[in-house]
Parts: C-alpha cells; sequence; structure tokens
C-alpha cells in the first residue's frame, strides 16, 4: 500500500470506528472535486469498497442499473490502520470480482484491486510496540525507529491519538521512566 494523506487517514480512521465501516457521513471538509478525488484513490487502493447503499444511507454514485452505491472500509484498511476488525464489519469476498460501471460526474471509473497491506510500516510496528502489555517508552521507540524524541511524541499524539482516535495513556514506571501505552 502506498502512503496515505492526512486527509486519507482522517476518512480511513472514522470509517474504520463505526460498525458497518461506512464512509459517510465524511468528518473532514473538502471543497470541489477534491471529495471525488480521495475517495476513488482510495477505492484504486482497495482501502474502500462499492457497496448497495440502504435507504438512510449517503449515496456515493449509481451503478448502471440505477441502484445507488455507498462506501465501506475494506479489511484491508482495517489492517492498515492496526485496527481489529469487528466481526460485524463487512467483508470483500473472495471470489467477488470488481465490475466496471457508472461512475459519478467528474470520477474516472476504476476496477478495485487487491492490494498488499503494510503490516511492515512503522505505523503499524509503533502501534504494536504501543499495544503490548509492557508498552514503550520514548528512548524504547526512538531506539527502534532511529526518530528524533519530538518526532515520537508527534506521532503519538498526531497520527495515533488524533488521526486515528486510538486511546493512548502513559504513566511513570519505576525503572523505565514515562511508559505509552495502547488502551482497547
Amino acid at each position: 500500500m502506498t502512503k496515505l494523506t492526512d486527509t486519507q487517514l482522517i476518512i480511513l480512521g472514522k470509517a474504520c470506528e463505526r460498525p458497518d465501516g461506512a464512509v459517510y457521513p465524511l468528518t473532514t471538509k473538502l471543497k470541489g472535486g477534491a471529495v471525488t478525488k480521495v475517495l476513488s484513490s482510495l477505492i484504486g487502493k482497495g482501502l474502500l469498497k462499492e457497496v448497495r447503499a440502504k435507504r438512510d444511507e449517503t449515496v456515493w454514485r449509481r451503478d448502471d442499473e440505477d441502484r445507488p452505491l455507498t462506501l465501506h472500509a475494506t479489511s484491508t484498511a482495517y489492517h492498515a490502520l492496526g485496527i481489529e476488525q469487528d466481526v460485524s464489519a463487512p467483508e470483500i469476498a473472495a471470489s467477488e470480482k470488481p465490475k466496471r460501471t457508472r461512475v459519478a460526474k467528474g470520477a474516472k471509473a476504476t476496477e478495485e484491486k487487491p492490494k498488499g497491506t503494510r503490516a511492515d510500516s512503522k505505523q503499524a510496528q509503533l502501534i504494536a510496540m504501543l499495544k503490548s502489555p509492557k508498552g514503550a517508552t520514548i528512548d524504547e521507540i526512538v531506539a527502534a525507529f532511529g526518530w528524533q524524541p519530538h518526532t515520537v511524541r508527534g506521532a503519538i499524539a498526531g497520527a495515533l491519538k488524533k488521526k486515528l482516535g486510538l486511546e493512548v495513556t502513559s504513566e511513570k514506571v519505576e525503572g523505565r521512566g514515562r511508559v505509552y501505552r495502547i488502551t482497547p
């Protein structure tokens, strides 16, 4: 998976927090055709999928038979963000082949292609360190990634807490210093 922008991370993070993985309502304000570009990019990366919209869901576009479609996060999105997927969240069937269909005005038709996940990304590794029972200190994270301490604090406060909405706690532990953990 390629690197995601801040906007893409916010959209995916909020979708993965919802029980059904729904993208709408969007939690970011984008002007003009930016929404279509961002969402189409996430579809192309295999992080979002089109599903039949229910009556109360926001319609992303209509297919060739004029049926309403909306967007939901895929299991790849949950995995890319390091979020354990709720069993009730929708899954992409392995045998389900994407179809080319009519696209909303201003968007390009794309086929959903399964992409490999980046479980080896630094963000995923940081989340794994913080989810471990013993947690991690700033110094341990600096040693693991070669980052500066202020970069570690920024990643915890910005990417994990603010963008992904994870609850990160810290406490002073004798002999180790301040230990950070992601709480379930």
